[in-house]
């Protein structure tokens, strides 16, 4: 029984990789060759809110930076910038998990779509600071947008499907 609680974190951290990686696959994928006005959800930064606002112990900060350094490489971004923002953020949502028992989801959709904005808004300045390519204004705030509509759906999933749910900390059982 030990063995099992001991290997359940490193088995989702497993899933968590394996989701990101498919994620990232799947946003490779030449499913059409025509440029597009819009944009749809990241969806690997929602699962990756999705996983640190509800069982920050599943989400480490080392895979969280290698996660989001392959999306750099792999999707054309300025290696290690977005990747940096994202373990920053997460790092301070990961302090504020720790101190709260239980979130109402309102609550956790709303610290998402704090956070997001706060990734997007300093991705967005340190990129013109830096005086590199950016994405048109209104693709970034589709994006943002369409990500936090999103957010319910992919907790759902994560929810119901991968069985992650918020800590108890009152409790003292982490599952």
């Amino acid at each position: 029984m030990a063995e099992t609680n001991s290997a359940k974190p490193w088995i989702m951290r497993g899933t968590f990789a394996a989701l990101a990686i498919g994620l990232l696959f799947w946003s490779l994928l030449p499913l059409n060759t025509v440029p597009r006005n819009w944009t749809g959800p990241d969806l690997l930064m929602v699962l990756t809110m999705v996983w640190v606002l509800r069982r920050p112990d599943y989400a480490p900060a080392f895979l969280i930076a290698a996660v989001i350094l392959l999306a750099d490489f792999l999707l054309g971004r300025p290696p290690g910038l977005l990747a940096a923002i994202t373990v920053f953020v997460c790092d301070n949502l990961r302090r504020r998990a720790m101190n709260r028992s239980e979130m109402v989801f309102s609550v956790e959709w709303l610290t998402a779509a704090a956070a997001l904005t706060v990734i997007a808004v300093a991705n967005r300045l340190l990129t013109a600071v830096f005086i590199l390519e950016q994405a048109p204004l209104t693709l970034t705030l589709v994006q943002l947008v369409a990500s936090i509509l999103v957010y319910p759906l992919v907790a759902g999933f994560c929810s119901l499907i991968l069985g992650v749910r918020q800590t108890r900390f009152r409790e003292g059982d982490p599952t």
